[in-house]
């Protein structure tokens, strides 16, 4: 692997790239309605003589490949945006168009350091045999199920390693946990009535659903620290004087292992029997999936702290300075957090490895549990920036994304440098995964039944 020949490719092609970038950001396409974004990137993809494979099933996931040599290395692109979150590239929130998506999580981002990073690599090859590139196009990560569905069609297997950057606000390695999610829609079924004549007759569904809400409610002091339970009521009726026959409410529950959160879920499950035979209703449980919780590797995170520590950083001008610090004012914490000695506008140096907890989640998990797999972010936002807000939107959309994009770019292309020359750190890393999968074995959340239309419906 010639890595100066890679890192020359990233210098000539950060414009083109950065543009790929916005391009994506300017579509802001949803889970699973990444029609365009997928398409621009398989043609690129293709352009440089990856070969491209559809998932028939899942119309905006793809897989591209270079090489046929060893190691196989994965790089996990997304590309999806989140509703509501329409912004222009703007110190003041102003949204390019009103209740429209927009990419508050800098996925597009994630899609060009991909890329990127595949093209680099493929460039830095001495022989097509060196080892081999897999560029994954992965779909609806902001609900949790992409890769599950990539997972059920066989995707990712094929690894013997796999890297996912996120954009951030920090440059740091994922040495902690982020937490598995299992989601479910609960639909009840009654008898309608007139509410006010003969509400005797009637069963209400909609009673169901809040009586399986108060339970859950209840539940929460007797689940573990690390337990959470969301929900929306997504079907509540059609008028108040008609007794409800049809109510239903969408619940997400999440843990720090899938084990124990399907224990969970299962006394969630005992809520809704509860309510439904205090109402005299019937409901249907319609799984919307999950996903694992990220599974930490410490071999890998040693080896991309290292490779972060030794990428070359970006250097940021005076207005990406002044434009990120405008951002800033604009938060309930500026004027704390902009006395402090270390206070920066946009956070540089490697702040090394992450070991609080994360509360999120995120689809990697599943991936983690397939093979080894690292994961890390770079500032791309604004130090004061919100996960899901507009500010990240305006940031993704900006030089100061790209700039934290090319360095994960170049970070990535530092790791595997080092993998390649150090072939006894990935036989660690496999080790490590073996062991720490022994007693878990992935199973798939998105059941064989489910289908990507029926999380668009």
């Amino acid at each position: 692997m010639d890595a100066k020949r890679a890192n020359d490719w990233i210098k000539k092609n950060a414009e083109e790239i950065g543009d790929v970038s916005k391009q994506i950001w300017n579509m802001a396409e949803t889970a699973f309605c990444e029609a365009g974004s997928s398409k621009l990137l398989m043609r690129l993809l293709e352009e440089e003589g990856f070969t491209i494979e559809r998932y028939e099933a899942i119309p905006t996931a793809f897989r591209a490949v270079y090489g046929t040599g060893f190691p196989v290395i994965g790089l996990l692109a997304e590309y999806d945006a989140l509703p509501g979150l329409s912004q222009k590239v703007s110190t003041q929130k102003e949204p390019a168009e009103e209740d429209a998506p927009g990419h508050g999580c800098g996925h597009n981002l994630m899609a060009g350091a991909c890329l990127a990073a595949a093209l680099a690599l493929k460039e830095a090859m001495e022989s097509e045999d060196e080892y081999t590139i897999v560029f994954y196009g992965c779909p609806a990560e902001e609900i949790l199920v992409g890769k599950g569905f990539m997972a059920r069609e066989g995707a990712f297997r094929e690894l013997d390693v796999a890297v996912s950057w996120h954009p951030g606000k920090e440059n740091t390695v994922l040495g902690t946990t982020m937490t598995a999610l299992e989601a479910g829609e609960f639909h009840f079924r009654g008898k309608t009535a007139h509410a006010a004549a003969d509400p005797y007759n009637g069963r209400s569904a909609l009673d169901a659903v809040e009586i399986m809400d108060i339970g859950a409610n209840y539940l929460r002091e007797h689940v573990t620290a690390d337990v959470r339970i969301h929900y929306q009521i997504t079907g509540g009726g059609g008028a108040p004087n008609i007794v409800p026959d049809k109510a239903s409410v969408l619940y997400f529950t999440r843990a720090n292992n899938r084990t124990h959160l399907l224990e969970t879920f299962e006394r969630v499950k005992k809520c809704a029997e509860g309510a439904s035979v205090m109402t005299e209703t019937d409901y249907e449980l319609r799984s919307r999936g999950g996903c694992y919780e990220v599974l930490v590797n410490e071999t890998l995170v040693h080896l991309m702290n290292e490779a972060m520590e030794e990428a070359q950083p970006p250097v940021y001008t005076q207005e990406e300075l002044e434009f990120a610090e405008a951002l800033n004012r604009t938060s309930a914490s500026y004027e704390k957090a902009s006395k402090q000695e270390d206070y920066e506008s946009i956070i540089t140096g490697v702040q090394g490895v992450v070991r609080s907890p994360v509360g999120g989640s995120t689809d990697v998990g599943d991936v983690s549990y397939i093979v080894p797999l690292v994961m890390f972010m770079s500032a791309s936002h604004n130090s004061l920036s919100t996960g899901h807000s507009w500010h990240i939107t305006a940031t993704s959309g900006h030089t100061i994304g790209q700039k934290g994009m090319l360095y994960a770019t170049r970070s990535i292309v530092r790791f595997v440098e080092k993998l390649l020359l150090n072939p006894q750190v990935l036989e660690k890393a496999k080790t490590e995964f073996e062991e720490s999968t022994k007693d878990h074995l992935y199973r798939c959340p998105i059941a064989p039944e489910m289908k990507v239309e029926d999380l668009l419906s």
